[in-house]
């Protein structure tokens, strides 16, 4: 008998549901047991429902193949052959957060990648080496829910994971000004080319909502839990461009900083490499060793060389420079469906056990 906890994928038919089956393939904690999708897709096997729409680059686990795919919407059916969900619905966020509160409510744990619930107040949203304590507020949510169990915990958007982490790192310098761009890879929208032809040699120059949430939930993440509900951080003041660029796999930011405290060069490469969290000192499974790597060559990060450091869970810097408008500049690296999206959310959801919250039922 397994002693692994039961872990549900809601959405799991879709880029980022594939990529969580792909992570969880051999995890040491959790296993897949139940898949739920869209009520087209319930009752077929999960290959049939996938059929050739699999997008990972790794082939699909055995262990899923002949999983039948539930109906999403049936939630007490599908939340009573679990232990907790990762949830990765493809719908409208009023419907998103409906549906993720109906599960916490049958004492279902979710933990989402969707932004839905970022910026409910008593949701944690969570970079769990950045701000693993705002995992507290759960015992507020479940007062309001009236779960003693059953919550949403909720991991931020990808484009921020490849500069927050940097900041973060840099804070005790009191970085107040931040101009980000950002050069988002097309599995951010859930393409590959196959799908999205048109992206090939091209660049978009907008990504609906994406320059919002890189400005604001950086400040969500540095905030404090106060009175029940996480109160976002005032500063540092961040203004972002999001661009569309043909890659498949990575983001990349260009960051310009202005510190109130004068840092040196090498004192913000030190910060960098120094930098770890409640993961690497729990030794969670997927927290890598080594959270920022600074790489010293003038053309690292790069995508095809970097993007898979730390098996896609750690951040990759590069270019360091003084600026002659802003104090310093840099380029960030991440990945943005595994840190970003499914390996982030995974990450969260180990810490969530570490910490108490996800037991078995």
């Amino acid at each position: 008998m397994s002693q692994k906890l039961r872990a549900g994928i809601l959405g799991g038919t879709g880029m980022v549901g594939q990529r969580f089956i792909a992570l969880l393939e051999n995890h040491p904690w959790f296993e897949v047991t139940t898949i739920a999708a869209s009520p087209r897709s319930a009752g077929k096997r999960y290959e049939e429902a996938v059929g050739e729409r699999w997008k990972m680059d790794t082939p699909m686990p055995e262990k899923v193949k002949d999983i039948v795919v539930m109906n999403v919407n049936e939630v007490e059916a599908v939340a009573s052959q679990v232990d907790f969900v990762f949830s990765a619905v493809d719908m409208s966020k009023d419907e998103i957060k409906a549906i993720e509160e109906a599960y916490a409510k049958t004492e279902t744990p979710v933990v989402s990648n969707n932004s839905a619930h970022r910026w409910t107040p008593d949701v944690p949203m969570v970079v769990p080496e950045i701000n693993a304590e705002h995992m507290k507020v759960i015992e507020f949510q479940k007062k309001r829910l009236g779960t003693s169990r059953g919550f949403v915990a909720v991991k931020p958007n990808c484009s921020i994971q490849s500069y927050a982490p940097v900041l973060t790192a840099w804070m005790e310098f009191e970085p107040y000004e931040v101009v980000a761009t950002t050069y988002q890879a097309i599995s951010g929208a859930g393409k590959t080319f196959k799908d999205w032809p048109e992206m090939v040699g091209n660049v978009i120059p907008y990504i609906g909502g994406e320059e919002e949430k890189s400005e604001k939930e950086p400040l969500r993440i540095w905030g404090e839990v106060k009175d029940g509900v996480i109160v976002p951080a005032s500063t540092p003041t961040i203004t972002c461009q999001c661009v569309r660029v043909p890659v498949l796999n990575g983001h990349t930011a260009a960051v310009f900083v202005k510190f109130k405290k004068k840092p040196a060069k090498e004192q913000l490469i030190q910060k960098l490499k120094e930098f770890s969290g409640v993961p690497q000192e729990l030794g969670l499974p997927s927290a890598p060793k080594q959270f920022i790597q600074y790489l010293e060559e003038d053309n690292r990060p790069q995508v095809t060389e970097d993007v898979n450091y730390e098996n896609g869970m750690g951040v990759s810097v590069g270019r360091l420079r003084e600026d002659t408008v802003y104090d310093w500049k840099f380029i960030g690296l991440s990945h943005n469906t595994v840190r970003g999206a499914a390996g982030g959310a995974i990450l969260c959801a180990e810490l969530l056990k570490a910490q108490g919250y996800i037991t078995a039922k």
